[in-house]
């Protein structure tokens, strides 16, 4: 077995499905359904940390509210997981708030 070199990468921005032979049209949707399923993830996961943060410290949602600087009804929507509501950078300042440090780690 032998070890080739790969001769090409996609540019930033570009779109790895086109560059593997999909239709511009369908590249485009694949593209935009693996970047929706990644951001989708992150947000889950932050939700979870600041669930887990209210829940070990027994906060009440009303306590929460008052940390966070928000309504009541939208730490209810972080802990039930209502990921479509908030945007990445609200979920991240909420933990700063509640004293926790985010630190994306690639692997």
């Amino acid at each position: 077995m032998s070890i080739s070199n790969i001769g090409h990468t996609t540019p930033t921005g570009g779109n790895v499905f086109s560059d593997l032979g999909f239709s511009p049209e369908e590249a485009k949707q694949l593209k935009e359904d693996a970047e929706g399923k990644i951001k989708a993830d992150l947000k889950i996961q932050l939700m979870a940390e600041i669930t887990s943060t209210i829940k070990n410290r027994q906060l009440k949602q009303e306590e929460a509210a008052r940390l966070l600087n928000v309504s009541r009804p939208r730490v209810s929507d972080v802990m039930t997981g209502k990921a479509s509501k908030f945007t990445i950078d609200a979920l991240v300042d909420m933990l700063q708030k509640l004293g926790r440090s985010v630190t994306l780690k690639v692997a």
